[in-house]
């Protein structure tokens, strides 16, 4: 596998990589500029001279990995013997500049019911570079040609028709943001609860009426789950003062909300056509959101 390949691989499995370049040669080297390396956590695919110049831009890249850093940076190595070297000396007399690009992991982010407001909301996310999964009990909500305008964009796109869709809650990687927004109030709660039950997921929103979730919060309590967990979930969800109820309405106060959470997504999307930025982090708060669910979404 050369390296393009494993740059296409790591980012369609969501895993962290640096991708190192060779940009600038002067003098004898043994990679000309252009040359390339993709770098992950325990193997890395192609070269860009070998010795003590790619031992170094491979340890370098693991530490950026580990840090989760987003920027880009170049370090220049030269390549005589009194430079200093941690994995052996190269002799060939030039000097070599290395561009590091990570790739970070992409946030993942869940949408339940593929509604009216389901639908919007995934249109306008499409757009952003992150990891998404639509999930509906509804065969045809989530196949290929009623997701024909949001399998186009930037963001990995995951579709799952589950007539237990809690399952897929499941297999959620960990930190992943969760929305329920379903047709039926029944699913919504069997999807609260099962999202309550993993401690591992970033907070969760439920769309619907503040009637709704105290109808909701009751439901959890009797399923045995105290009041800071039940806290865990939002409800209403969208951005404060937004109170219309047509679903892009909503679903644009819902994104708006989204990126407040995860601040760094805006500037991902801003990033060049590559769109190398694109780690997000995730900061939940206590915030009460007043978006209401319209009827027959």
């Amino acid at each position: 596998m050369d390296w393009l390949q494993a740059l296409h691989r790591l980012r369609s499995t969501n895993m962290p990589c640096v991708l190192a370049t060779v940009v600038d040669v002067r003098g004898h080297a043994p990679r000309e500029a252009g040359a390339k390396m993709v770098v992950a956590a325990g193997a890395s695919w192609g070269s860009i001279g070998g010795g003590n110049l790619e031992a170094t831009v491979i340890d370098r890249s693991r530490a950026i990995i580990a840090a989760g850093t987003a920027d880009p940076e170049s370090q220049e190595f030269r390549l005589n013997d009194h430079a200093p070297a941690e994995h052996g000396r190269q002799c060939c007399g030039g000097v070599i500049r290395v561009l590091l690009e990570p790739f970070p992991a992409r946030p993942t982010v869940a949408i339940f019911g593929m509604g009216h407001v389901g639908h919007e909301l995934a249109r306008i996310l499409s757009r952003l570079p992150l990891n998404l999964h639509l999930v509906d009990s509804r065969a045809d909500r989530v196949s290929p040609a009623g997701l024909a305008d949001v399998t186009d964009g930037t963001a990995g796109v995951n579709a799952h028709h589950s007539p237990v869709p809690d399952t897929v809650l499941g297999d959620l990687p960990a930190g992943s943001h969760v929305l329920i927004m379903t047709h039926d109030h029944a699913e919504d709660f069997l999807l609260c609860d099962a999202a309550l039950r993993r401690s591992d997921l970033g907070p969760v929103g439920l769309i619907g009426s503040r009637a709704k979730w105290s109808r909701f919060r009751e439901g959890l309590r009797d399923e045995g789950h105290t009041g800071t967990v039940i806290d865990r979930i939002r409800c209403p969800i969208g951005l404060p003062g937004i109170t219309g109820k047509a679903p892009a309405v909503i679903a644009i106060s819902v994104a708006a909300r989204l990126l407040q959470d995860i601040p760094s997504a805006a500037e991902a999307a801003n990033s060049d056509p590559r769109e190398r930025h694109y780690g997000l982090s995730f900061q939940p708060d206590a915030d009460r959101i007043s978006a209401e669910k319209p009827s027959g979404s």
